[in-house]
């Protein structure tokens, strides 16, 4: 097997995973923002929950497969505010500060993997550098 098809071949796999991984989370945080909770959560943690929530959603493609950030950003930010506009009809309430939290969620998200993307690839062999 040629380098180039290695390469070829590396990137599809990790193209692959990071939708894969952004499609599980994007159908978790769905289920869990769009279903009735009992929960008694204190003041604004329910903030916290969706930083983090929107931060792992886009995380995987930053660290993975950075082109896809020019689709999966606003995706996921517009993602955030349909979430928004439908908890209403399903038993929860409209925040704005919510919404608020799912896009800072996707900048920390992308910030962080798009730097944790660039130390590995500064500290791998020269060979497996070209790969990230």
């Amino acid at each position: 097997m040629t380098k180039k098809s290695t390469n070829q071949r590396n990137t599809f796999v990790r193209h692959t995973m990071a939708i894969f991984a952004t499609g599980i989370l994007a159908a978790a945080i769905a289920y869990l923002t769009l279903t009735p909770q009992n929960l008694d959560m204190g003041p604004n943690s329910d903030k916290l929950y969706h930083f983090i929530a929107f931060a792992a959603l886009v995380f995987p493609c930053a660290l993975l497969y950075a082109r896809t950030l020019i689709w999966v950003l606003p995706a996921a930010i517009l993602f955030g505010g349909a979430i928004e506009l439908i908890q209403p009809y399903v038993g929860r309430g409209r925040e704005l500060a919510d919404f608020g939290a799912d896009a800072v969620g996707v900048i920390i998200g992308a910030a962080l993997g798009l730097t944790l993307r660039a130390i590995v690839a500064r500290r791998a062999p020269k060979s497996a550098a070209s790969v990230w």
